[in-house]
């Protein structure tokens, strides 16, 4: 009875219980975790590249804009091109603008997009030609990180118009940087100006 007193080690006992808990559950957890990061990045490496704003079937060039619109808007849409950090320090942002047709039957067509600096001078037009979207259909305008001339206080003006009544597109901006250890995104909606179709033909 005396030697299997001797024999009780509480301290083994709680390495092995230790040990236990490390084989059934941080190990397990660790090989998961790897598990779905090279799943994700395999996923990732299977998606073909699109460049943004590319034309399609879906997202056509017109010459030239309906001829009796019913329905339209023009919207602002803030982009944060920088925003401010730490002491006061820029940081930089990727902006891309999307305007997403939410009808289930009719097309759209955006007739403008214009960039904007902080000041309110417009710095260039994004569209050469009106642009088709189908419905569900969805494009959009990336202003690239290095592309310092808007500011923190930036915008899109964008103009679109049917020939339909339709169920109003989302247009947001998404800005987003993941250059860092921490990255940084949200996404930010358009307000309206004008839901006046003859307002987008002055």
């Amino acid at each position: 009875m005396g030697d299997r007193k001797a024999d009780w080690n509480p301290d083994g006992l709680y390495r092995r219980l230790k040990l236990l808990v490390f084989l059934t559950l941080v190990i397990p957890a660790v090989l998961l975790v790897v598990f779905i990061e090279l799943r994700f990045r395999s996923f990732e490496q299977s998606v073909p590249f699109q460049s943004p704003g590319i034309r399609d079937p879906a997202r056509s060039e017109l010459e030239s804009l309906p001829i009796d619109p019913v329905a339209g808007q023009r919207v602002y849409v803030p982009a944060y091109s920088h925003i401010y950090h730490q002491k006061g320090e820029p940081y930089l942002l990727t902006v891309t603008l999307y305007v997403r047709n939410t009808d289930l039957k009719n097309e759209i067509i955006v007739s403008s997009v214009r960039y904007y600096d902080t000041g309110g001078k417009e710095l260039r037009a994004l569209l050469d030609k009106p642009l088709r979207l189908a419905p569900l259909a969805a494009t959009e305008f990336v202003i690239e990180k290095n592309d310092r001339a808007g500011g923190s206080g930036a915008s899109f003006i964008v103009e679109w118009q049917s020939t339909e009544q339709v169920t109003r597109p989302v247009v947001e901006t998404v800005n987003v940087d993941t250059s860092g250890a921490q990255g940084i995104s949200f996404v930010v909606p358009a307000t309206v100006l004008s839901e006046n179709v003859q307002d987008l033909h002055r």
